[in-house]
């Protein structure tokens, strides 16, 4: 498509949540700072909320393998709308657990078995339940249960639950005013800022192979009004305007391309002078 007009080696703005291209922004590197401080403190329940599109996936899989590379036993749930029974089976697995054990003694006492192996390696374990919005209030429950286990020492699962706004009302719910007061840790993750997204697009197509800047600044500061700094909005808008810029010959994507990008984009924010100039 544009990748040898640019000089790319690979196409720099995927919705694919890849690690390799994690950008540690104020709002990220916060939550990031956040998380290792809870889980370096033994904290049982951490929770990460953000808006759709802000980062959270990629965040978690980031921590994920951070915590995998320093020896940590890391389960990681991307689909949490699954019954009591069904997540600790779920954990299990993840975890390393004897599935056979679980039928014989219960899956709780399984996954308890599990743990209680792990510490006795001394490999602490954690739990990374993305899109935890979606968990129903009876397997929240389940989670305050889990995070009963312990040690004298600290506890043998360690949960962190990312998830939309949503995720704080769920929890307003009176059934799960338990687990909602376990949360020790908590933070938002914000937007990229009006002058981090310049940074950020260098950051990708830098990654990618780029040699120098491929957006002027101007049409930065267009996608950010455009994104309002959401990543996965801003990576869908980059990804066009460098398709338009590219079947212009145009060495750098200028405002224009980023306003055509924006026009043909459900949910950018586009402005009135936008939405009136023809292209």
């Amino acid at each position: 498509m544009y990748l040898a007009h640019f000089g790319l080696k690979e196409f720099p703005f995927g919705l694919t949540p890849d690690t390799g291209y994690f950008f540690s922004g104020e709002g990220a590197q916060a939550a990031l700072n956040t998380l290792l401080v809870a889980l370096d403190a033994g904290e049982g329940l951490i929770k990460i909320v953000g808006e759709v599109g802000s980062g959270k996936t990629l965040l978690c899989r980031y921590l994920l393998n951070q915590l995998e590379s320093q020896g940590w036993a890391a389960a990681y749930i991307p689909n949490p709308h699954l019954s009591p029974a069904a997540l600790n089976q779920a954990l299990l697995g993840e975890l390393g657990g004897d599935f056979k054990r679980s039928l014989a003694y219960g899956l709780t006492k399984a996954l308890e078995t599990r743990l209680l192996q792990l510490a006795s390696e001394d490999r602490r374990a954690v739990a990374l339940i993305d899109e935890a919005q979606a968990i129903p209030l009876e397997s929240l429950e389940a989670l305050r249960l889990i995070t009963n286990l312990e040690t004298e020492k600290r506890k043998l699962l360690q949960i962190v639950l990312f998830g939309q706004p949503e995720l704080d009302l769920r929890l307003n719910d009176p059934s799960v005013r338990q687990i909602k007061s376990r949360i020790a840790f908590h933070d938002r993750l914000s937007p990229l800022s009006g002058a981090e997204t310049p940074a950020y697009l260098m950051h990708r197509t830098g990654l990618a192979g780029a040699r120098g800047p491929l957006f002027q600044g101007a049409a930065a500061g267009k996608l950010h009004r455009l994104s309002r700094g959401m990543p996965r909005l801003l990576n869908i808008l980059a990804h066009k305007a460098l398709m338009l810029a590219y079947g212009e010959g145009c060495e750098q994507v200028t405002p224009r391309h980023a306003r055509l990008a924006g026009s043909d984009t459900p949910g950018a924010r586009l402005s009135l002078f936008d939405r009136l100039v023809t292209p």
